[in-house]
């Protein structure tokens, strides 16, 4: 998780996996979309490799980018623990509360009764 974390620390790997979320693309057309040299471009995606999070593959003379999403999984999750549900979501969770604790208080109600004619 880490290494991914790491990986789209930077401003231009993000941007390059926007990029990437809707296909394949070469280095060259990646390259193209920035006014940074290809060197640091290429470096940017030796990164991205390195982290799992693209994959290449060599079409004939290119190399073709794209995204493996499965490596976004683990960090998503870890993520998720930040995320407070809000409208619907936070709603259900409210009612299944209410439920958990109704069901705890009818389980407790004959209990209390039977100590009732117990102590009487």
């Amino acid at each position: 998780m880490d290494e991914v974390a790491g990986a789209i620390a930077d401003p231009v790997r993000r941007e390059i996996l926007v990029m990437l979320r809707d296909g394949r693309l070469s280095a060259g057309e990646i390259a193209g979309r920035f006014e940074i040299s290809r060197p640091a471009v290429s470096r940017h995606l030796r990164v991205l490799r390195e982290s799992g999070l693209v994959r290449d593959e060599l079409v004939g003379r290119q190399r073709l980018y794209a995204l493996d999403p499965h490596r976004f999984r683990e960090l998503a999750e870890w993520l998720a623990q930040f995320d407070r549900p809000a409208g619907w979501e936070h709603r259900l969770d409210a009612l299944e509360t209410e439920v958990y604790r109704t069901r705890r208080e009818r389980r407790a109600a004959p209990v209390a009764e039977q100590d009732k004619e117990n102590t009487a």
